[in-house]
């Protein structure tokens, strides 16, 4: 399996509008691909800022590009994006995982 992660924030006062945004476009987006295995957001509040952290899980590699296209290592943006005034993270990650577990 393949976790690929993405960071973002947003200031505070737009927190809550861009949690439902991601989730109709990064979370339901990833979901929607054939060969994602899921996806979490975890949330966090530092400052005036809220962080938002998107770790999708995929089959492989080929999940990911139907996802992200050729330039996989490239964030996925989303034209509304700009509205919430994100400061999106350019690069994302993927790491080959055995399995997760909670923490």
């Amino acid at each position: 399996m393949i976790v690929r992660t993405w960071h973002g924030c947003v200031p505070l006062r737009h927190a809550e509008g861009f949690a439902a945004h991601l989730q109709k476009t990064g979370v339901e987006h990833s979901e929607g691909t054939p060969g994602n295995l899921g996806a979490r957001v975890r949330r966090e509040t530092q400052g005036e800022w809220e962080h938002f952290f998107l770790a999708t899980y995929w089959e492989d590699l080929e999940a990911i590009k139907a996802f992200a296209g050729e330039k996989y290592q490239i964030a996925v943006t989303y034209p509304d994006d700009e509205q919430f005034e994100l400061l999106s993270d350019p690069y994302v990650f993927q790491h080959h995982v055995q399995k997760v577990t909670p923490l």
